[in-house]
C-alpha cells in the first residue's frame, strides 16, 4: 500500500520547485512531480493487477490540489471496483484518435479524390471542371459535413436549386458527388449505400435530365461551308491556326491535336498513332492521315517535341483553337463541332459504312456484343474515307445536287 505523506496545504504546494516527486497527501500516492525544467504536474501512484502504476493527473497549476484530489479518489475507486484507470484512459485516447482519422469531411475527400484521379484524366479541363462545380455549389451546403453522416437530404439540398435551371451542370455535379462518396466508403470514411447514386434513388426524387432540358450540341460548321472556310483558315498564321487546321483535316479532337507528338507520327506510312493515355476511351488510336495533312506536318518546322506547341514551348490552351475563330468572325462555332461536320459529311455525301465513321471518331462501340466480336478498326476503309475527306475540304463550292461518292469498291 502506498504511504501516507503528510497533507500540504494549496499555498505548500505552489512552493514546491525543487526537482523530483513529493507526495501531498489527502489521497495516498498523490504526489507533484516537478522536472528539472521546472514543469509540474501530478501523478498518482497505485498498484494494478500487482505492479506499480503511475499516473498522470494533468499539470499544475491547471490542475489544482483539489481537483488533483478529486481525480485521484476517482482512479482508487476504479482499481478498487476493478477497473484498470491508465488502460482505460488509453482506450479512450485509441478510440478518440481513431475517429478522428476516419472523420473527414467532403471537400477534404473530394480535394484528396481528384488528387489521385487527376493524373488519369486525359482532358485537361476535368480537374479544374470538378473544382470548379463543387466549389461552387456542393463545397457551401455539405463541405464542411462529414462524409459519414452526408445523405440524401444534404445531396438534394445541393442539387435541387439547380436541377430545372442549370440541368446539364446539376447532373454532372450528382456524378461526382457519387464518385467523391463512393471512393470515401471504399477508403473506410463512410458505411452504407451512396445517397447520390441515381438509379433506384435519386431518380425517383428528380425529374430525368434529358426530359428537363434537351442536349445541347456543339455549334459546327455546316459541311458544304468547309471549302470556303478552310481557304480563310489557311490565310491565317500562327500555331494556332495550323492545330486548327490539323485537327479538321483529323477529325480529331482538340487535346489530342494540342498534345500530338512528332514521335506519334509515321509520315512515310501516313499513320498518326495516339497513345492511350491520352484518348478519352483510354485506347490506343490510329489516325489514317490524308495528304492534306501529311503536307501541313511537312510544312511545320519540328523544333519541340510537340507538334504544335505554344510561343513557349508549351502545350497549346484549350482557348487557343477557340481565339482562331474569333479572329476569323466565327465565334459561332467550335473546334469541336467540326467533328459533327465530319460526320454530316459522313452521313449526307458518301456510302460509308456507320461503323467506319464512328471510328475515325474514335466513338466507343455502345453495344457491348457487338464490341466484344469486333477485333478490328477497319483502318483500310478509313483511310479511304480520310482522303475523300481531305478532298472535300479543298472544294469551295458544293453543288446541291451532288450524288453521294460510291464506296462500294474493292480495297488496294
Amino acid at each position: 500500500m502506498a504511504r501516507k505523506a503528510k497533507e500540504l496545504s494549496a499555498l505548500e504546494v505552489g512552493r514546491l520547485t525543487v526537482p523530483g516527486l513529493r507526495f501531498v497527501g489527502g489521497v495516498a500516492g498523490l504526489a507533484l512531480q516537478v522536472t528539472p525544467s521546472g514543469a509540474r504536474s501530478w501523478i498518482l501512484r497505485v498498484m494494478i493487477g500487482g505492479k506499480r502504476r503511475d499516473m498522470g493527473l494533468g499539470g499544475f497549476p491547471d490542475v489544482t490540489l483539489a481537483g488533483a484530489k478529486e481525480a485521484a479518489r476517482g482512479a482508487r475507486l476504479k482499481i478498487k471496483e476493478g477497473v484498470d484507470p491508465i488502460g482505460d484512459a488509453k482506450a479512450r485516447r485509441s478510440t478518440l484518435s481513431a475517429a478522428r482519422a476516419a472523420s473527414m469531411t467532403f471537400s477534404q475527400a473530394a480535394t484528396a479524390y481528384i488528387a489521385v484521379m487527376e493524373s488519369e484524366w486525359s482532358n485537361d479541363k476535368h480537374a479544374s471542371q470538378w473544382r470548379n462545380t463543387l466549389s461552387s455549389y456542393a463545397f457551401p451546403v455539405i463541405g464542411n459535413i462529414y462524409v459519414r453522416e452526408i445523405d440524401h437530404s444534404h445531396v438534394m439540398r445541393v442539387l435541387e436549386p439547380i436541377w430545372l435551371t442549370k440541368t446539364e451542370t446539376a447532373k454532372r455535379l450528382r456524378g461526382r458527388i457519387e464518385n467523391v462518396l463512393d471512393w470515401a466508403r471504399v477508403r473506410g470514411y463512410r458505411t452504407g449505400e451512396n445517397p447520390a447514386r441515381w438509379r433506384g434513388h435519386l431518380d425517383m426524387l428528380l425529374p430525368t435530365p434529358g426530359k428537363v432540358q434537351k442536349t445541347k450540341h456543339h455549334p459546327a460548321l455546316p459541311f458544304n461551308e468547309l471549302g470556303k472556310f478552310m481557304t480563310k483558315l489557311q490565310q491565317q498564321e500562327g500555331i494556332g491556326a495550323r492545330g486548327l487546321e490539323f485537327a479538321i483535316l483529323t477529325a480529331a479532337r482538340s487535346g489530342e491535336v494540342r498534345g500530338a507528338l512528332w514521335s506519334e507520327i509515321d509520315l512515310h506510312d501516313a499513320t498518326w498513332t495516339i497513345p492511350a493515355g491520352r484518348m478519352k476511351a483510354k485506347r490506343e488510336h490510329r489516325v489514317a492521315l490524308n495528304k492534306e495533312a501529311v503536307a501541313l506536318l511537312q510544312s511545320l518546322p519540328r523544333t519541340h517535341e510537340l507538334i504544335f506547341p505554344s510561343s513557349k514551348g508549351m502545350k497549346l490552351s484549350d482557348m487557343t483553337l477557340t481565339a482562331v475563330l474569333r479572329r476569323m468572325g466565327r465565334g459561332d462555332i467550335t473546334a469541336h463541332g467540326f467533328r459533327s461536320t465530319f460526320r454530316d459529311w459522313c452521313s449526307e455525301r458518301t456510302n460509308y459504312a456507320r461503323d467506319v465513321a464512328e471510328m475515325a471518331l474514335a466513338h466507343t462501340i455502345g453495344d457491348k456484343v457487338e464490341a466484344a466480336y469486333r477485333r478490328g478498326d477497319l483502318f483500310e476503309k478509313r483511310r479511304l474515307m480520310m482522303r475523300d475527306w481531305g478532298k472535300f475540304s479543298r472544294q469551295v463550292q458544293i453543288a446541291a445536287d451532288v450524288v453521294p461518292i460510291n464506296k462500294e469498291r474493292a480495297l488496294p
